[in-house]
């Protein structure tokens, strides 16, 4: 008992020193992230010291037209009309003057933070264009999504906001003490009454504050990533219920995340509550009125002057009000430049100091390794593409065909041995020419939210309508196309929604344009209907006709006509040869008695579905006949 005891405090020790130190890499990173803005942020401030000293003007004005109208009442006289409207006048130009500078200051700051936004947005873009594909994987799609998208945000209001609203939430203050200040010091204390004890209170309640934010925001990010992996094996989850592996982890990470805010904010909001109670605007004007009389018939102070203290101190509350939020903003964006920071600092593929250019377009692996953190996917792999033929990998999920073959296409570099196109190893060919000798169809067709024109044209950005359409039309969906009402136009998810068949050949005419001469397909036609997937082999014919083309499959059946086909299994080729060569292998047997029975059994399904149909129909029609008899 005791050395378990001792092992659970080591281990909450250890996370407050980690929270300590994430909350100080936090700062740092915020500091080294708003530096390029940080003349503009100054200015904003400067801007905001003067709008602070701009609102004692208003209360002055106000005292003096109160000295004004009191004066002549106690003198049973008219008072000076010019005199008053004076100090109206006054009042009301140096409130709006103050309402024009903190206006002029909030632009400069929200303009920084539309520079500092794009900046970082452009920078994570081409730090995470260069990345290997492996730092993309389930577990961390999600914190770079919320790193691209919802840490940018964060730092919006710390940007746009913190520096002319936290630095006028403390020169106005100080602007409008000071004036009381001058008014009467008994006043400024009655202003400051309840205060030590607000204060005291909620240092006593934010105890550990920046060590807590970034272990929330921790737990957040760990919600976040599990959010994406469960997401992405949705259909996995449905099929086998709630005994799902991404379930349950998004399960425990969200009902942990829920029980730290609870117990954190449970606590927290009750004193902040209690000290709240302490600087209400009912209780500010009810200490500030009653000690004010009490100094009016004492004949310390005016009347005026005492409304005028009042009405300033009940400013104080909304100013305290204002740091507290934007030093909540302050710990949350430094969690956030932190991640940004990371992301902007993910090792990039090695570029080849002295690029070569392949001389053809065949392709060799020879003895690769490639491992998923602990997982290997591909050992010791060695395998001969020669230009212009079709290989077709086939195996069982897992076996390492898809991995095998992004690392043609260099989404990452393999542990061991080496990749060739045209007898140049893919590490020594310039990316852009990379890219532009190996183009993807893959499963999910990846459409960006943009027009079908730019989706089409994304591998050739010149293209003109004339080259987009006639690659729709290789691709058989030109005619699909051109019946939506804005045609090539049409924004996809959007306002029109697209079939899955739609959007495979859409990509397939991306890559028709693009006109690449190494292609992968995998598993193009794997998730969709009949009809889609005899269009989609149509496309496909037209697209690999000339090309050097690397199929990926379940089925043998479906790449029977492949110059070769190689089998993979747990990251190893088992077999290579053409299909009647490999009819009695044993693991593509296995699949082609999966693949039939798959196909018996949607043809058996198919039938059902129709006789039910039939006799649903047919007993419809016969109640309508004896309805018919009766009537």
């Amino acid at each position: 008992m005791a050395q378990n005891v001792t092992d659970e405090s080591t281990a909450v020790s250890g996370n407050q020193t980690g929270d300590k130190e994430k909350a100080a890499q936090g700062k740092a990173a915020l500091n080294k992230a708003m530096k390029p803005i940080q003349g503009k942020l100054n200015l904003g401030r400067t801007l905001a010291v003067v709008s602070g000293l701009l609102s004692v003007a208003p209360y002055t004005a106000l005292v003096s037209i109160g000295d004004v109208l009191l004066k002549a009442w106690q003198q049973h006289t008219q008072p000076d009309a010019n005199l008053v409207w004076m100090y109206v006048l006054v009042l009301i130009g140096a409130f709006m003057l103050r309402g024009l500078v903190y206006f002029i200051a909030l632009t400069v700051t929200h303009f920084a933070d539309c520079t500092l936004g794009a900046s970082i947005r452009k920078s994570m873009a081409d730090a995470l264009g260069k990345a290997p594909l492996s730092t993309f994987n389930a577990s961390t799609s999600g914190t770079i999504r919320k790193s691209v998208h919802d840490d940018v945000e964060t730092l919006h209001s710390l940007v746009a906001h913190w520096p002319v609203e936290g630095t006028a939430a403390v020169a106005t203050p100080i602007a409008l003490f000071a004036y009381i200040v001058v008014l009467d010091w008994r006043l400024a204390l009655l202003a400051l009454a309840t205060l030590p004890i607000y204060f005291g209170i909620q240092m006593f309640s934010v105890a550990g504050m920046d060590e807590k934010t970034a272990l929330m925001d921790t737990k957040i990010g760990i919600v976040s990533s599990t959010v994406v992996e469960f997401a992405s094996g949705i259909a996995v989850v449905k099929a086998f219920g709630r005994n799902g592996k991404p379930l349950r982890q998004y399960e425990r990470a969200a009902d942990d995340f829920l029980k730290f805010y609870n117990d954190w904010c449970g606590p927290l909001v009750r004193w902040c509550s209690i000290s709240e109670a302490f600087i209400a605007p009912s209780v500010i004007t009810v200490i500030n009125l009653t000690g004010g009389m009490l100094l009016v018939q004492a004949g310390y102070v005016s009347a005026p002057q005492v409304l005028a203290a009042t009405l300033t101190a009940m400013m104080l509350p909304s100013t305290i009000t204002t740091i507290g939020n934007m030093q909540w903003s302050y710990q949350l964006a430094g969690s956030a430049a932190l991640r940004i920071e990371q992301n902007l600092q993910v090792t990039p593929l090695p570029e080849a100091k002295h690029p070569k250019h392949p001389n053809g377009y065949d392709v060799r692996i020879d003895h690769v390794d490639y491992s998923y953190g602990a997982t290997q996917a591909l050992n010791d792999v060695s395998l001969t593409i020669a230009e212009g033929t079709m290989t077709a990998l086939i195996g069982p999920s897992g076996s390492g065909k898809s991995t095998l073959a992004t690392l043609i296409a260099r989404f990452d570099d393999p542990a061991k041995g080496s990749i060739s196109i045209g007898g140049v190893d893919v590490r020594d060919i310039a990316a852009e020419e990379l890219y532009r000798t190996v183009s993807f169809v893959l499963q999910d067709p990846q459409l960006i939210r943009a027009s079908i024109r730019d989706n089409i044209a994304l591998g050739r950005p010149d293209a003109t309508l004339e080259q987009i359409r006639e690659a729709a039309k290789a691709a058989c969906i030109d005619s699909e196309i051109i019946a939506f009402d804005h045609g090539y136009d049409t924004v996809i998810n959007g306002t029109t929604a697209l079939s899955g068949g739609q959007e495979q050949r859409i990509a397939i005419a991306r890559a028709l344009l693009k006109d690449a001469p190494i292609l992968i397909l995998d598993e193009a036609t794997a998730s969709v209907d009949p009809e889609s997937e005899a269009q989609i082999q149509q496309a496909l014919n037209t697209l690999v006709a000339g090309r050097t083309v690397i199929v990926i499959a379940h089925k043998p059946s479906a790449v029977a006509g492949a110059d070769q086909m190689v089998v993979m299994d747990h990251g190893r080729i088992s077999a290579c040869g053409t299909h009647s060569e490999l009819a009695n292998e044993a693991h593509v047997k296995a699949l082609d008695d999966i693949a039939l029975r798959n196909r018996i059994t949607a043809q058996s399904t198919t039938q059902s579905n129709a006789t039910a149909n039939a006799t649903a129909t047919q007993s419809a029609d016969t109640k309508a006949q004896e309805v018919s008899h009766h009537a």
